[in-house]
């Protein structure tokens, strides 16, 4: 079991699996909020946010005050009902037990009729029902309020989320390419998503329930207080021993819930790694060992979770248990004080209520309190993106060159991707128009951080990359990356159709001109076979064409984009052989007349190569030709060699 129980751990280290929240009676109370780095400046920023919506957001405030107030008021006037009620039977009974001891104690017959023909006590119905009158107009006023409170509330919380989601969005537009390197998708995605969406939940919800709980935790406590302070005082001793309870048993199944939380994590992950390498799991026979640790998980998850849930469900019998100890005493007490006429019965109606009321607020503001920490979490997540540290921005006199020839020089460059870890010392390079360049090297050597560099997606740290013999940085971003050409070794497609993906590099584009350019990638055989040809939607992941279908769809983007300077990057690294030399002839038609950098690992692909570039720890350490590089017999003939007698 000791064996076992390190294995569980081992797993919990390696999974990074997405955890759920769990849930029980207790709500928010029950689990931990998530901790804020800075809660008051980002709560200061997530106000500025509302700021233009401030005055909708004071009426809200005033509409939830008015919708609490007249429902508070419902009680005491209810009340009145109440004891009017109670005084006409209280009558009717005075009556009738009059006229029954006048007849036990022989009163004389006169007096006796005189009792009996006196008007029969009856009820107020007129002041009972205008009492009823003014309760259904109090409460249709409080359900009005909060109609319009909530719909205001929408129109804040979605206004002021539209705004921050549109910030965010500019903001990842200029974003550097290092930010989407250091970060991860998902991560990124959660903040515009699922952190914008707390938000928005909050500012919906949440605040009015705050402000409501507020108003009526005060109200409450001045009609209690304008009723009876002594009661008050009573009621009011359940209220620390009510928290304390709360405290403890929340204090208790956070661990719990913690621990429901982590094996939820590892079940999970464990599912998820099963299922996806089930064929490896079935080849060597793993299914036993495999349910082993999948019960002994759930087995954890199971104790775990039934503790959480036992405990969190505790909270409300112990705090009812404790409210009725509560009633009891404010109802014993309140009808001594109705039988010495002190207070009417209406009013211990209404204290009933009133009491009964208290502890909801109270439990929904510590409810609201967590919450509103999860979402000060949240929005400084989304802050963090905001904080990121742009692009550079674009020379004010930025040349814009309208044509090119493809000259493309590299003069003394410098570059790391932090300051104290210098990749590249004193790269040049002078590529001539229409010339093909290879860059060749082991994982890691720097090929693709030379192609960043030359689109701008970084900034140097010394020297310079002309165009044409200007420098980079004195175009526009835009206008470099126009310039260039990209079939990348993981083919990019979104889920539309082929004629909308191959167009996607010049949405004006005629369709005679897709068409020719699908003829040119080799592309446009294959594409009218299709059932819908041209029209074909390609799904999500484009799954539902080849991987070499997909290689050329994207060489027919590259090849309508008309580039001065064209970049390959492991074009053909996915793909079998047959693809591959169907890839080759499309490419080679795509570099005809233009400048080319080609990334590749096999060799033998790049032997035509006007230059070679060999690239090994960031540094240029060989140039030349296929058969120059051979001949020095250096870095690039051992690589060359090696893939040639290993295919032997």
């Amino acid at each position: 079991m000791d064996e076992k129980n390190k294995q569980l751990k081992e797993q919990q280290r390696r999974m990074q699996a997405g955890r759920r929240r769990g849930g029980g009676p207790a709500g928010a109370l029950a689990r931990p909020a998530e901790k804020v780095k800075d809660f008051k400046g980002t709560v200061k920023r997530l106000v500025r946010y509302l700021a233009p919506q401030r005055a909708k957001f004071v009426t809200v405030a005033g509409l939830a005050v008015a919708s609490t107030t007249f429902s508070i008021i419902g009680p005491k006037v209810m009340g009145f009902a109440t004891t009017k009620i109670g005084d006409g039977l209280l009558a009717k009974v005075s009556w009738y037990l009059a006229i029954q001891q006048a007849a036990s104690h022989n009163y004389p017959a006169s007096y006796i009729a005189k009792l009996q023909n006196q008007p029969i006590p009856s009820f107020d119905f007129g002041y009972i029902g205008r009492i009823l009158i003014l309760l259904a107009v109090l409460y249709a006023l409080s359900a009005l309020f909060s109609y319009l409170m909530a719909y205001l509330m929408a129109t804040v919380s979605q206004t002021t989320v539209y705004t921050m989601r549109n910030d965010v969005k500019e903001k990842l537009n200029h974003l550097p390419l290092k930010f989407y390197d250091t970060h991860m998708y998902g991560d990124i995605l959660s903040r515009v998503t699922n952190d914008m969406d707390t938000i928005a939940h909050t500012l919906q919800q949440s605040l009015t329930q705050l402000i409501t709980s507020a108003v009526t935790l005060l109200g409450i406590f001045i009609m209690m207080m304008s009723i009876s302070p002594l009661m008050t005082l009573i009621a009011l001793v359940a209220l620390p021993l009510s928290g304390l309870i709360t405290m403890l048993i929340a204090k208790q199944s956070q661990k719990f819930f913690a621990g429901q939380q982590k094996y939820i994590g590892l079940v999970s992950g464990h599912v998820e790694e099963m299922y996806t390498g089930h064929k490896i799991v079935k080849l060597f026979g793993k299914e036993k060992d495999s349910i082993e640790e999948f019960n002994m998980i759930n087995d954890k998850l199971y104790e775990a979770g039934w503790k959480a849930q036992f405990m969190s469900g505790l909270i409300m019998p112990a705090l009812n248990f404790v409210n009725n100890m509560g009633y009891v005493a404010v109802c014993v007490f309140g009808g001594f004080m109705v039988a010495k006429r002190l207070i009417s019965i209406g009013d211990i109606q209404a204290f009933i209520q009133y009491m009964r009321t208290f502890t909801q607020p109270i439990v929904q503001t510590a409810n609201i309190v967590n919450i509103i920490q999860s979402t000060v979490a949240a929005a400084e997540r989304v802050f963090e993106i905001l904080d990121e540290a742009e692009e550079a921005p674009d020379s004010e006199n930025a040349v814009l060159l309208e044509k090119t020839d493809g000259e493309v020089g590299f003069e003394h460059v410098h570059f790391g991707y932090s300051d104290d870890k210098i990749l590249m010392e004193d790269i040049n390079i002078d590529v001539k128009p229409g010339q093909t360049i290879a860059v060749v090297g082991p994982t890691g050597a720097g090929k693709t951080t030379l192609v960043n560099l030359l689109m701008r997606f970084y900034e140097l740290q010394g020297g310079r990359i002309t165009i044409d013999g200007v420098k980079t940085t004195d175009m526009k971003r835009e206008n470099v990356r126009g310039m260039f050409g990209m079939v990348l070794q993981d083919a990019w497609l979104f889920k539309g159709s082929i004629r909308d993906n191959i167009a996607y590099s010049r949405l004006d584009a005629t369709d005679e001109e897709i068409y020719s350019a699908a003829k040119a990638a080799k592309a446009d055989r294959f594409i009218r076979t299709l059932p819908a040809g041209y029209g074909t939607v390609l799904n999500e992941e484009a799954s539902n064409i080849s991987q070499g279908q997909k290689q050329l769809l994207t060489i027919a983007r590259a090849i309508l984009a008309d580039p001065a300077v064209l970049i390959l990057d492991e074009a053909t690294s996915n793909v079998d052989t047959r693809t591959e030399q169907l890839i080759q002839k499309a490419m080679s038609n795509m570099m005809k007349g233009r400048t080319s950098f080609v990334i590749a690992h096999r060799l033998s692909t790049i032997k035509n190569a006007d230059m070679i570039l060999v690239m090994n720890h960031g540094t240029i350490i060989e140039k030349g030709t296929h058969e120059e590089l051979l001949a020095q017999g250096g870095f690039y003939s051992d690589l060359y060699n090696s893939q040639f007698s290993a295919r032997q």
